[in-house]
C-alpha cells in the first residue's frame, strides 16, 4: 500500500486418490488449459468481447447465465499448480539474481540496461525516486523474507550476512518515513524473527554467530526517523527525514493519511521486542490525531493533512493512494497486539466506508443492479469527486477477507481482475465511467495478487488459481526484461520503463509463489502469520500482546483485559451487508461469483 503515486492449507485431491482413467483425463484437461493460456490471443490474457448492463453509478443490466466461465475456471490439477509454483520461483530468482549481479549494493535494478539505481542526488525534488531510495541496498533488504518463504536457506543466510556487513543508515539521505518503515524496518524485523524462531519452520535459517544485528539495525533506523515526530503540533510526523540531520529545513507540512497513520505495525513490533514504548507511542499518537480529525457527519478521513494545523488539504476519501494502509493497519494492529481501540476504530471506519463509498447492489451474488464498487468521495458530504479508481485499491478485497466479509471481497476482486484481463496489467488509475486508463503505467504492483492469494486461502476455490496463473503469464509476457522485470510504461501498448521496484520481490513474487505452494510452512496448521503492508511476514506471537509499559491512550480508571485471542465476532460486527461470512463448502468448486455477474463486470470494463 502506498502513500505516493504513484491460513487454511489447500488440499487439492491428489492423483493417487482417483482412478487412473479420471486422473489422466483431468491432467489432459489441465494441460490443454495451460496451452490455451500460453497461446497468443487465447485464454486468460486476452478474453473475448460480448455485451451486457444497468444504472445507479453506471448503465449496466443483467443478461442470461452462461457456463463459459464455469468451463474456463474449473479444476486446477496438481501438476499444473506445481508448474506455476516453479515459474513463480523462477520469476523471483531471475529478478533477484539480476539485482545482485548488476545492481547491488545500490537500491534498485534497472532491468533493461542492467544497471543499479540509487537516490537522485542531482535533483532532490525527484520524490518518486528519493522518497524510496536511501542508498541502503533497498532491494536486498526488502527481499530477505521472500528468500526464506521460498526455502532458499543458503541465499537467505548469505543475504543476512551481506546486510549486516555492508549496510549502514549513517547516510546523508532524505527518505520518506513511511517507505523506510515498511520496506526497510519491516523487513529487518521479519528476518530477525525468522532467524531467532526456535521452530525454524522454513528450514534451518539460522546464521552462525548472529547476535540480533538485524534488530539493532531496525532500532538504529527507527531512532533516525524519530525526529520526524518532533515539533509538530498534531503529533503527526513530517513526511520526510534526513537520516543524518533530521527534518530538512523548509520541509512541507503536508502529509498523506496513509503515510502518517501506517507506522503502527512496524513501530509496535519494534517496541515490544525491545521493551521500549517510545516507538509505538509516537505511532499511536499519530493514528489518534488523524482519527480525531475525521468528519463528524460522515466519519470519513481525507487523504492529505497539514501536520501543524490539522486541516485537511486533500478532502478526497477513498480506498487507494493516500488512505489505503491506514485502514489496513487498524485491523492488523488489533490482530497483532490485541488492542481493543484499534478494532473499534477499524469497525467504525469500515462502517463509514460501506455507508458512503460503496455503490451498486447490496448483495454481491444475488439481485439486480450494478456490481458493487467503491468510489472516491468528498469526506464531508459523501458526494462522488471523480470517476476513477487506482490500482492500490485492489488491496481492499484482501482486507475484507481478514475482516470476514468474503462475499463483498469476491465481487470487488472480480472487478479488478476484469481490468487485468482487458489490459494484461492494472493501470495506475482507471476511469470506470469512460472504461479507459486515466494514468496508464503499471509498476509491478502486488495488490491484486495479494487479494487473490487471500481469497484463495479463504475459499479454496480454484478460480483464484486460474487468476494467479493469468497474472503470472501476463507478467512473463509483457514485463520480463533483460535481467529482471520492468515497469510497464503504458498498459495498452506494453512499452516498458527501466525500473523494478523492490516490492515486486517482497510482495508480487511472494504472493504468487504462496498461492501455488500449498505445502508451504506459512500454510501449515499451527503456523499463524500476518503480512505487513509491504508483504513482510510476522508471526501471531503471544509476546507481541504483552507490553513492558503502562497503556498510553487508555484512561487510568479503565481496567485492561488480559491478552486473549483475536475475536472474529468483534471484527465482523461492522459488516453492514446481509451476506454470509463464510463461503459454503458446496461452492468451493463452483464459481465464486455467478457467471451472469462475471459477464456483467466484464462488460463494465469494456471486455464485452
Amino acid at each position: 500500500m502506498r502513500c505516493r503515486w504513484a491460513g487454511c492449507k489447500a488440499e487439492v485431491s491428489g492423483m493417487r486418490c482417483w482412478s487412473a482413467v479420471v486422473g489422466l483425463l483431468v491432467l489432459r484437461l489441465g494441460l490443454q488449459a495451460l496451452r490455451g493460456f500460453l497461446s497468443p490471443g487465447l485464454g486468460g490474457v486476452e478474453g473475448a468481447r460480448r455485451s451486457v448492463c444497468r444504472s445507479t453509478y453506471g448503465r449496466f443490466h443483467l443478461a442470461g447465465d452462461n457456463d463459459e466461465y464455469s468451463r474456463r475456471y474449473g479444476a486446477f490439477p496438481s501438476p499444473l499448480r506445481r508448474l506455476m509454483r516453479e515459474r513463480a520461483r523462477r520469476m523471483f530468482s531471475f529478478s533477484y539474481d539480476g539485482y545482485m549481479r548488476h545492481a547491488f549494493p545500490e537500491d534498485e535494478l534497472n532491468p533493461i540496461l542492467c544497471r543499479g539505481r540509487g537516490p537522485d542526488t542531482g535533483n532532490p525534488s525527484n520524490l518518486n525516486i528519493n522518497d524510496v531510495l536511501g542508498n541502503y541496498s533497498l532491494t536486498l533488504i526488502d527481499s530477505l523474507d521472500t528468500l526464506a518463504v521460498m526455502g532458499n536457506v543458503t541465499e537467505f543466510q548469505k543475504a543476512v550476512r551481506l546486510v549486516i556487513d555492508t549496510v549502514s543508515f549513517d547516510k546523508d539521505s532524505t527518505v520518506q518515513v513511511f517507505e523506510a518503515t515498511i520496506r526497510i524496518m519491516g523487513s529487518l524485523l521479519s528476518a530477525h524473527i525468522i532467524l531467532t524462531d526456535s521452530k525454524q519452520p522454513f528450514g534451518n535459517m539460522t546464521v552462525s554467530g548472529y547476535d540480533n544485528e538485524l534488530l539493532h539495525m531496525a532500532h538504529d533506523l527507527a531512532v533516525r526517523l524519530l525526529p520526524a515526530f518532533e515539533n509538530t503540533k498534531t503529533g503527526m510526523p513530517h513526511p520526510r527525514v534526513n537520516l543524518l540531520k533530521g527534518v530538512p529545513p523548509g520541509s512541507l507540512n503536508e502529509t498523506c493519511t496513509a503515510g502518517a497513520g501506517s507506522l503502527l505495525v512496524e513501530f509496535g513490533i519494534l517496541s515490544r521486542l525491545l521493551g521500549d514504548s517510545t516507538f509505538e507511542w509516537v505511532a499511536r499518537r499519530a493514528v489518534q490525531s488523524l482519527w480525531s480529525l475525521r468528519s463528524n457527519h460522515t466519519g470519513l478521513l481525507g487523504n492529505v493533512v497539514d501536520i501543524q494545523t490539522g486541516e485537511w488539504v486533500g478532502k478526497q476519501s477513498g480506498l487507494g493512494a493516500g488512505l489505503d494502509s491506514f485502514f489496513e493497519y487498524l485491523l492488523k494492529s488489533y490482530i497483532l497486539f490485541g488492542e481493543e481501540e484499534d478494532l473499534r476504530m477499524f469497525n467504525e471506519a469500515y462502517k463509514s466506508i460501506q455507508n458512503h463509498l460503496r455503490r451498486g447492489r447490496e448483495a454481491c451474488n444475488e439481485g439486480e443492479g450494478d456490481p458493487p464498487l467503491y468510489v472516491n468521495v468528498n469526506m464531508f458530504n459523501g458526494q462522488i469527486m471523480n470517476t476513477w479508481i487506482d490500482s492500490l485499491q485492489a488491496f481492499f478485497p484482501g482486507l475484507q477477507v481478514l475482516k470476514g466479509d468474503i462475499e463483498d471481497a469476491i465481487c470487488l476482486h472480480a472487478f479488478y481482475y476484469a481490468i487485468w484481463k482487458r489490459f494484461g496489467a492494472l493501470p495506475e488509475r482507471y476511469n470506470w465511467q469512460l472504461q479507459t486508463p486515466d494514468v496508464s503505467f503499471y509498476p509491478l504492483r502486488p495488490e491484486l495478487v495479494e487479494s487473490t492469494y487471500l481469497l484463495y486461502q479463504a475459499t479454496k476455490n480454484p478460480f483464484y488459481l486460474h487468476v494467479g496463473m493469468d497474472i503470472l503469464l501476463s507478467l512473463e509476457k509483457h514485463a520480463k526484461a533483460e535481467c529482471g522485470y520492468a515497469t510497464l510504461h503504458h498498459v495498452v501498448d506494453k512499452s516498458q520503463e527501466d525500473r523494478m521496484e523492490s516490492f515486486f520481490l517482497s510482495e508480487t513474487c511472494k504472493y504468487l509463489f504462496l498461492l501455488f505452494d500449498e505445502d508451504n510452512p506459512v500454510h501449515r496448521t499451527g503456523n499463524n502469520y500476518l503480512f505487513t503492508t509491504e508483504g513482510h511476514l510476522l508471526p501471531l506471537d503471544p509476546r507481541f500482546r504483552n507490553k513492558a509499559w503502562k497503556d498510553i491512550f487508555t484512561p487510568e480508571n479503565k481496567a485492561q483485559p488480559p491478552a486473549q485471542k483475536l475475536s472474529q465476532t468483534k471484527v465482523r460486527s461492522a459488516n453492514t451487508s446481509t451476506n454470509c461470512y463464510r463461503v459454503p463448502e458446496e461452492r468451493r468448486y463452483s464459481l465464486p461469483l455467478k457467471s451472469v455477474y462475471m459477464r456483467q463486470i466484464d462488460q463494465m470494463v469494456g471486455l464485452l
